[in-house]
């Protein structure tokens, strides 16, 4: 897709190495011990190899745990969207769904003691069955992006998203005014994406203690499905 900045890849990974985060194969992980109280739905973000990842979290109080991450490639691929639940520290279901010519999905749960009971692939309407390395495969995957929140949320790593105005301010999913501090370079990318659209692009980026980073720029509205805490 043509919609996001391959540039920004390498910025990004050195401006969020946050002081009690290490980067470590491509993933953050947490250093401290120490958590903070944490709102229990949050909305983060980060650069992977080959595009950006979105995640949206809920931790409810009875320690059930929702995670939804949005991957979204720079140029060549498709979108893929995960959905992850958990029961304290038990996996208890994932929703895998791949767009793009032939859209999958592969939708795995597991019983109250961890074993598997029930799985299965669907590839343009037709059902397989998945292997036990696959589904060992995802398993990973799950627990990597758990810790990757985990990092994120404790970092106090943000994603925000909304549409861009003609005054360079953006008008968040919640109706909220911003101003994010955008350098000049990307500052100019979304003003040269804005020019090339009839309507106002939608804007995703990232806000820490140490400052702001543009994450995504997109035609499409990112406002009309980023889940709600309410409905989540």
């Amino acid at each position: 897709m043509n919609s996001f900045i391959r540039g920004a890849v390498t910025p990004l990974l050195s401006f969020w190495r946050l002081s009690c985060l290490l980067l470590a194969g491509g993933v953050l992980v947490g250093c401290s011990s120490h958590r903070h109280a944490l709102p229990p739905f949050t909305a983060s973000g980060y650069i992977d190899e080959g595009g950006a990842v979105r995640i949206w979290r809920k931790d409810s109080e009875n320690g059930s745990v929702h995670l939804l991450s949005v991957f979204s490639p720079w140029h060549n691929g498709n979108t893929a969207v995960n959905d992850y639940r958990w029961q304290g520290d038990k996996l208890v279901s994932m929703v895998l769904k791949t767009e793009g010519d032939a859209p999958q999905t592969i939708t795995v749960r597991f019983d109250a003691n961890g074993a598997l009971s029930f799985m299965q692939r669907e590839v343009n309407g037709m059902k397989q069955q998945l292997s036990n390395e696959q589904i060992a495969l995802e398993q990973y995957n799950a627990t990597r992006i758990r810790k990757t929140s985990d990092a994120l949320r404790t970092g106090k790593v943000v994603l925000h998203q909304g549409h861009w105005n003609q005054n360079e301010s953006i008008t968040t999913c919640e109706g909220h005014v911003s101003r994010p501090e955008f350098d000049s370079f990307f500052l100019s990318y979304i003003q040269d994406r804005q020019r090339r659209s009839a309507k106002p692009v939608s804007v995703a980026w990232l806000s820490a203690p140490e400052g702001t980073q543009l994450l995504l720029v997109a035609n499409s509205d990112f406002c009309s499905w980023q889940p709600k805490a309410d409905t989540f």
